[in-house]
């Protein structure tokens, strides 16, 4: 059995491309369609039931493209709506919250895990009840980095701005036991290397990008919504499509994949998902 249908995977911006980019190497042979919500980036500052209603219209334009599995490839989307996702529509859906919550309970040996996140994920407390559903005497330290993806998606990834601003968001977690931190955005792993520098050498990183793709390709084996093709070459395609400017999502884009993007005009978009 083989199904061709694409996999949908949707961000506020640019960060999901990190989710994205670890689909495509793990799944090689898949059809992914990419929508970046960039009239409305960032969601972390916003109420949760906004950015539930975004994550609903934006579920509904990808089902309207015939996907057959939908990544919420943000974590404040998945604090917000993933459940009632699940519930209220028929093809899977997927959030980024779970499979990080999960390697970082997996990673911790002083048993105290931070999150770096937006202010959204961070007010829903969803990587503290996944954390605490894993092993409830894992200590959870939070902290909202509200700077940080207007910074990335400024295209800014070094340099001092970037750096005075990690070390102000670092500083409980540096000051505490822990020894793992959830990069609890999928545009943080754009900027692993300053955050890297900002913790040191003793933290590890947990993104829940590689983890996702590794869940996405478990269910659509035990569904049977694997595509095979039958030549090997013949390798996936991707689409990508965002809801204003697409030539600096373009750019963007292009620079942080690694190769030349095109994106859908975002008329079609506003059209689709009215």
């Amino acid at each position: 059995m083989s199904d061709a249908r694409p996999i949908g995977v949707f961000d506020s911006g640019v960060g999901g491309l990190t989710v994205l980019a670890e689909i495509r190497d793990r799944l090689p042979f898949e059809h992914t369609v990419y929508f970046g919500d960039t009239a409305r980036v960032p969601y972390g500052v916003r109420q949760l039931r906004e950015v539930r209603e975004f994550a609903f219209e934006i579920i509904r334009y990808l089902i309207g493209m015939d996907v057959k599995l939908v990544v919420v490839a943000c974590n404040t989307a998945t604090a917000a709506a993933l459940k009632a996702a699940q519930t209220e529509f028929d093809v899977p859906v997927v959030g980024v919250i779970e499979p990080g919550a999960r390697a970082a309970a997996l990673e911790t040996r002083t048993r105290h895990v931070g999150v770096l996140a937006t202010q959204g994920t961070v007010t829903s407390r969803a990587y503290r009840r996944a954390v605490h559903y894993l092993d409830a005497g894992i200590e959870v330290h939070e902290q909202a980095a509200p700077d940080l993806v207007p910074l990335i998606e400024r295209g800014i990834v070094e340099g001092r701005e970037l750096d005075e601003a990690l070390q102000g968001y670092t500083r409980h977690f540096r000051e505490s036991e822990v020894d793992a931190v959830v990069l609890g955005c999928t545009h943080y792993p754009l900027i692993s290397a300053p955050i890297n520098r900002a913790l040191g050498p003793e933290v590890r990183l947990i993104s829940s990008a590689g983890q996702t793709a590794l869940e996405v390709g478990r269910i659509l084996s035990r569904r049977g919504y694997l595509r095979r093709p039958r030549d090997p070459e013949d390798t996936g395609a991707s689409t990508f499509v965002c809801s204003a400017d697409p030539d600096e999502f373009a750019s963007l884009g292009s620079r942080f994949l690694n190769e030349e993007i095109h994106v859908v005009d975002p008329a079609a978009v506003f059209d689709s998902t009215a």
